[in-house]
């Protein structure tokens, strides 16, 4: 499987790079992936597109990480963390750069021992509005590096992608593509497919065994004794939750399992009992109660309400 990944600025027609580059691949006969990546749409801002290519379905999805070429489109990346230019490189992953800079001075830079290229910059791309024709460029150069690409099939793959612009665009983005295309003439065929190691291979992540814990301490209902057991945190509450025992359906855990400070029981015959001694008054039972069956009452009126039925 051959793994091209771009990189570029924004207006400089990386997504067209991968989608040219990725149809000829395709009219090629090979099965095709190919997808830009990138966060805020604002020119300039660093994005990648990437193409997988493959005589056979391809299983794989998402980031390219193990790339075996890495395309360009501005030096500037290069040095840019952010950009993630050199993230993944191998020692057999080969590496083109659009730069005035020649192969050497970047295999110096980087320190790298794989194989580095240059895709010379024209003078002409110091005109702004030559930058979104870099794509093309690109695209070209990398069909030419596979080796399995015709010089026709790139020529039918900008017609197909780029089709629906001007005739002055397109015959623009032909010629650059072209261009590039030959100039990596020497090079053709530098791009080796290769294949991941099969999963069997892949080292065993650390794993930390964690002994499952008693279902006294890991149930939504807490069994423990309380903490606060001898603190009346009851004297906090405001609101009194009060149940309206002819309403409740006695499903027995949902108001039990929500409420924070295990201050609801529920009995034998199914019916939950408040313990208005450390009941905070934080109503999460009257959100959870299915058939509403339990009211929030200001504390005041309750206790009000409490005391005349003691005087009865």
């Amino acid at each position: 499987m051959y793994r091209i990944r771009f990189h570029g600025r924004g207006g400089q027609g990386v997504k067209t790079a991968s989608r040219i580059l990725g149809s000829a691949f395709f009219l090629q006969g090979y099965e095709v992936q190919d997808a830009p990546r990138y966060g805020a749409e604002r020119r300039g801002a660093p994005i990648f597109a990437y193409v997988r290519a493959a005589k056979r379905p391809i299983d794989e999805r998402g980031i390219i990480r193990r790339p075996d070429l890495v395309v360009v489109a501005d030096d500037s990346l290069v040095a840019l963390p952010a950009a993630g230019v050199m993230a993944g490189i191998a020692p057999h992953t080969l590496l083109l750069i659009n730069s005035r800079e020649n192969a050497d001075t970047w295999r110096e830079r980087l320190n790298l021992s794989g194989p580095v290229l240059t895709l010379p910059v024209t003078e002409e791309v110091e005109d702004r509005s030559e930058l979104r024709y870099t794509g093309a460029g690109c695209a070209g150069a990398a069909a030419r590096l596979s080796g399995v690409i015709d010089r026709h099939t790139v020529e039918q793959a900008i017609e197909l992608e780029l089709g629906h612009l001007s005739s002055e665009i397109l015959q623009r983005n032909l010629q650059i593509a072209l261009t590039a295309y030959d100039r990596m003439a020497a090079h053709s065929g530098r791009l080796v497919a290769t294949e991941p190691a099969a999963a069997r291979q892949w080292p065993s992540p650390a794993w930390i065994d964690l002994a499952p814990e008693q279902v006294s301490l890991a149930a939504p209902t807490i069994h423990g004794a309380l903490t606060s057991e001898r603190q009346q945190t009851g004297l906090w509450r405001t609101m009194r939750p009060v149940i309206d025992y002819q309403h409740c359906n006695r499903c027995w855990w949902v108001c039990s399992t929500f409420c924070p400070d295990n201050a609801i029981k529920v009995q034998a015959d199914g019916h939950p009992r408040i313990d208005y001694d450390h009941c905070k008054g934080c109503l999460i039972c009257v959100a959870q109660c299915p058939p509403h069956a339990i009211g929030a009452v200001p504390e005041h009126l309750a206790q009000q309400q409490a005391t005349q039925r003691e005087g009865v």
